[in-house]
């Protein structure tokens, strides 16, 4: 099992030239074969389902090479997907051989190298800019989960390098699965048709109790501990609100066809107070301002005992809409509903790509699932900092999260953000 060494920043932070890309047609598969080649980066819970995912949506995916930072993470996910696939009698779509299997910050290189057509890029959030834009410099067809960035650098990047996939003939699909779930793309036909009239407000939630820690063990750096906790610290996973709240905020920037021209907000750290929690907020309240006037209210926490509610609502001046199901009038009557069956969302949007790269119409989700990231992270500096936030301001910020050096030592965490202290960068 190949293992790869600590990554400085200046490494991700190359310009890559944009070269132009080689291109052998509408898709570039296996030469003579319609299988689709498919590595993954990333082998925690959200990469290993991507990958089972990825298989079930199209029979002619292989599964052939796999990286991550730590060896127990990718020995886990292997065995369990091995597995996995042998008992739903797919397991002739699962190849990943010991060679095909690295380790360490440099294992994504590998993985690109392994003569995949397609990459699933599931890290935690903070490497994807740099990863999306390695995988579409190799040539690579790509599946990113989101969010996509955590911070204005990040997600410039991610809009440059969507602008080069489009341009040399790559797919990008995001993990955004709302805008691949059929009773979502129903309504939100009908809401832009007009069925609830010129949209005036919006509501949105990610209300929930806590999730996963792992406690520290006494072998494990500080930039271990972290990883291995991304969720509670800002360079890894931009805070629960643009790892987890962004899509809600993508179905609102989706109603609107539109992203938001500025924010205000409150937030704090008040029921997750314990250092192994890292540096990150436990709640949320923004007010997203829209290029129509309209403002959307925009909540979310990871408070445990507190109401749980995972919703949007959509406001305009016919009628009111949630767009996961319905659309009624302002009297509460119901002018639609959906019905019926539909696949599992986190299966279609890989249903959805790999038809894009058969049939050369390729989808290219990358400016629009940057956006929406964009949107969750304004909102958090809004917040940390008690601040008005201005899109251009969010978005031309000099802030790079990532730490300047990554390696198996001591990372300091950053102090808990203060409204009207910490400054806006």
């Amino acid at each position: 099992m190949a293992e790869n060494n600590p990554l400085n920043r200046r490494d991700f932070l190359k310009a890559g030239a944009a070269t132009t890309l080689m291109t052998t047609g509408n898709y570039a598969f296996a030469a003579g074969s319609d299988k689709v080649r498919v590595g993954v980066v990333g082998c925690g819970g959200r990469g290993s389902g991507a990958v089972g995912n990825c298989a079930e949506a199209d029979k002619g995916v292989e599964i052939v090479a796999m990286g991550d930072l730590f060896k127990d993470r990718l020995e886990g996910s292997r065995n369990g997907l091995k597995d996995e696939f042998a008992k739903q009698g797919r397991g002739e779509q699962f190849k990943v051989t010991d060679d095909r299997c690295f380790v360490g910050f440099d294992a994504y290189k590998s993985v690109l190298a392994s003569d995949i057509d397609m990459v699933i890029l599931a890290t935690p959030p903070g490497f994807r800019p740099y990863h999306f834009q390695a995988a579409i410099e190799a040539k690579k067809h790509v599946f990113m989960e989101k969010p996509v960035a955590v911070d204005g650098a990040g997600i410039r990047r991610v809009i440059a390098t969507g602008e080069l996939a489009k341009a040399n003939k790559l797919a990008v699909v995001s993990g955004t699965q709302r805008r691949h779930q059929a009773p979502y793309l129903e309504v939100m036909k009908r809401i832009h048709d007009g069925e609830i009239g010129e949209i005036v407000a919006a509501q949105c939630y990610w209300n929930q109790g806590g999730l996963w820690m792992n406690e520290r063990r006494p072998n494990w750096s500080d930039t271990e501990y972290q990883i291995r906790n991304w969720l509670y610290y800002t360079w890894l996973s931009g805070d629960h609100i643009v790892e987890q709240h962004i899509h809600n905020l993508d179905v609102i920037n989706w109603a609107f066809n539109a992203h938001p021209v500025k924010a205000v907000a409150l937030g704090g750290r008040q029921s997750r107070t314990q250092p192994q929690y890292g540096h990150i907020f436990d709640h949320f309240a923004v007010e997203y301002h829209y290029p129509n006037g309209a403002r959307a209210a925009s909540y979310c926490r990871q408070v445990e005992g507190a109401d749980n509610n995972v919703s949007e609502r959509i406001v305009g001046t016919k009628g009111v809409s949630d767009p996961g199901s319905n659309i009624k009038d302002h009297k509460g009557k119901t002018l639609y509903h959906w019905e019926g069956n539909y696949t599992n969302p986190y299966v279609q949007e890989h249903i959805d790509l790999i038809a894009s790269i058969r049939s050369g119409n390729l989808l290219n989700e990358a400016k629009r699932v940057a956006e929406s990231a964009m949107t969750a992270i304004m909102g958090r500096m809004a917040a940390y900092t008690g601040k008005e936030v201005s899109w251009e301001k969010a978005i031309n910020s000099e802030e790079v999260l990532m730490p300047s050096h990554l390696g198996f030592g001591n990372l300091p965490v950053p102090a808990v953000a203060i409204p009207g202290q910490t400054p806006l960068r």
